[in-house]
């Protein structure tokens, strides 16, 4: 249950003023299938988090154990001062709008999380916890907690959600989730 907690909470403060929220709105602007959106997203985000957390789960068996909790709490940390670092919004291919909202969410969102910060944290918390499927479903599920808001009310949030106090809310949990994970292991 930590496992799930952890990641839905994690991604979905890590993803508030994201550039995925940025393709919400743009996506929620440019087609009128919301529920093809949500599930465009959905698709990604579970390919994208089961092979990032895969690949953390894997790492995690020929890593040292003594490494491990500071490998983790120490990438914990890096995340943490990432997400203080406003994303830009890409210029996204256009050529795939052509396929429909769905196809069109599904390829842009995958492509968007590569090398994403949320992507990067699904690793982490995936070597962290010994529950793979939890942190998929969680960081899906934060996933979805943070955009599928702003694909039904994009730009009424956008206008009113104070950004710079998310990105500092969620260096406060990443390094909060770092410096646990360190101490837990010297307990």
């Amino acid at each position: 249950m930590e496992a799930l907690l952890s990641s839905t909470l994690a991604v979905a403060i890590a993803e508030i003023g994201d550039k995925t929220q940025l393709l919400s709105l743009f996506l929620a602007a440019r087609f009128s299938q919301r529920t093809s959106i949500i599930a465009g997203i959905l698709v990604a985000t579970l390919i994208n988090h089961a092979l990032s957390a895969w690949l953390g789960a894997w790492v995690s068996q020929w890593i040292p154990t003594h490494w491990l909790p500071w490998i983790v709490g120490l990438s914990f940390i890096a995340v943490a001062l990432w997400v203080l670092i406003p994303d830009k919004e890409d210029d996204e291919e256009t050529g795939v709008l052509r396929y429909g909202a769905f196809i069109a969410t599904c390829i842009l969102f995958f492509i968007a999380e590569i090398g994403d910060k949320t992507q990067i944290a699904t690793v982490v918390l995936a070597a962290r916890f010994d529950a793979t499927t939890w942190v998929v479903i969680g960081t899906t599920l934060g996933m979805m907690l943070a955009n599928v808001p702003v694909v039904y009310a994009g730009s009424w949030l956008m206008q009113r959600l104070p950004l710079d106090w998310a990105r500092r809310g969620a260096c406060a949990l990443f390094a909060v989730l770092g410096i646990s994970t360190i101490l837990l292991q010297q307990a």
